[in-house]
């Protein structure tokens, strides 16, 4: 059996290797302010454990999306507002969706930042951006 290139871990600890397209759209769809975040970690990427992406729900139900390459220079976020009720989860799927599954234009759909200990992605907030 061939080691996973994926595994997938909730804010509960559950862990999904090599999960389906599906399995990571109902993930984040499923999250609420008692169960947070997702990372998919990329196992197959050099240096290990550096490779990943993760969502995290904010208080006002917009995301925190984090992708990592590497060094800590190749560590980036974006925020994304939530727009529509019904809908919310779907642009941030389809970034984690393409991220995993190796197709282009993720690094196009949002506004990446450096990711930086001192500044928060509240920072592009717009209720909590400094004034």
């Amino acid at each position: 059996m061939a080691a996973p290139v994926l595994q997938a871990i909730e804010a509960d600890g559950t862990t999904w290797d090599d999960p389906s397209e599906e399995q990571l759209h109902d993930l984040l769809a499923d999250m609420s302010l008692s169960c947070r975040f997702v990372v998919v970690n990329r196992l197959d990427g050099e240096p290990a454990d550096q490779h990943y992406m993760q969502v995290y729900l904010n208080d006002d139900l917009s995301y925190q999306v984090e992708y990592r390459e590497g060094g800590p220079d190749r560590h980036f976020q974006a925020w994304v507002p939530r727009e529509h009720e019904i809908f919310a989860v779907e642009p941030v799927a389809k970034v984690l969706q393409d991220w995993a599954f190796g197709r282009p234009g993720w690094r196009e759909a949002l506004s990446w930042v450096p990711w930086s200990p001192a500044e928060s992605c509240a920072r592009h907030h717009p209720l909590t951006a400094p004034r």
